[in-house]
């Protein structure tokens, strides 16, 4: 019996490890990043379809296709000019993309036939979001209803250059509109963009005295 429970307990310890060599990281993916020397660079780092993440004070990082211990490995020399020696980064997935076919497809230009049987779509959010990921939302909704539903933006938002970024269902092309969310919380009429199935929202770090 206690040979059983040893068994279990060494089974529970060596999982995580497990992952982190074996698990190849998806677009879709949400990595939580935590930096011990920095922690006001602790987030969420949502895998875009491109297979990159925002890595603040950094830009984008290939992320896809590698294992956690690669990603954490990655991640630390890409911000070791920002600190005195390399820093120390604890790397984990929060969540695991169910649909890489759809986020796949999304990326190929099939964005119209990936509405899901609920009647919904998938958009995704990135950057100073209090809740980034993969989200389901009724088709017709706005950018602006988008914000103001998903759980809020972090102090260190950047309001005034909010992104959507669109892929062309054709051509794959990506297109950028810039949204700024802080004159329409201050009055100013609000642009009316209707989401697709596919889309990005950006929402970049603030700079300083920004």
């Amino acid at each position: 019996m206690l040979r059983t429970l040893f068994g279990l307990l060494l089974a529970l310890m060596l999982a995580p490890m497990a992952l982190a060599q074996t698990y190849r990281i998806q677009s879709g993916d949400v990595l939580n990043m935590e930096i011990l020397e920095d922690p006001s660079l602790n987030r969420n780092l949502l895998v875009l379809p491109d297979g990159t993440v925002s890595l603040p004070l950094v830009g984008a990082i290939k992320a896809s296709g590698q294992s956690i211990d690669s990603m954490r490995s990655a991640i630390s020399a890409a911000l070791a000019s920002k600190f005195a020696a390399p820093p120390t980064v604890f790397l984990s997935v929060g969540q695991l993309n169910p649909t890489t076919q759809a986020v796949a497809n999304a990326a190929a230009g099939l964005a119209a036939q990936n509405v899901t049987q609920s009647g919904t779509m998938s958009v995704y959010a990135m950057g100073e979001f209090n809740k980034p990921g993969r989200l389901d939302v009724v088709p017709g909704t706005t950018l602006l209803q988008f914000l103001a539903e998903n759980g809020g933006l972090t102090r260190f938002a950047a309001t005034k250059r909010i992104q959507l970024r669109r892929a062309d269902s054709k051509t794959g092309k990506e297109t950028v509109y810039n949204y700024n969310y802080k004159a329409v919380q201050q009055g100013a009429s609000a642009p009316v963009i209707v989401l697709r199935q596919g889309d990005v929202i950006v929402v970049p770090e603030r700079r300083l005295f920004e």
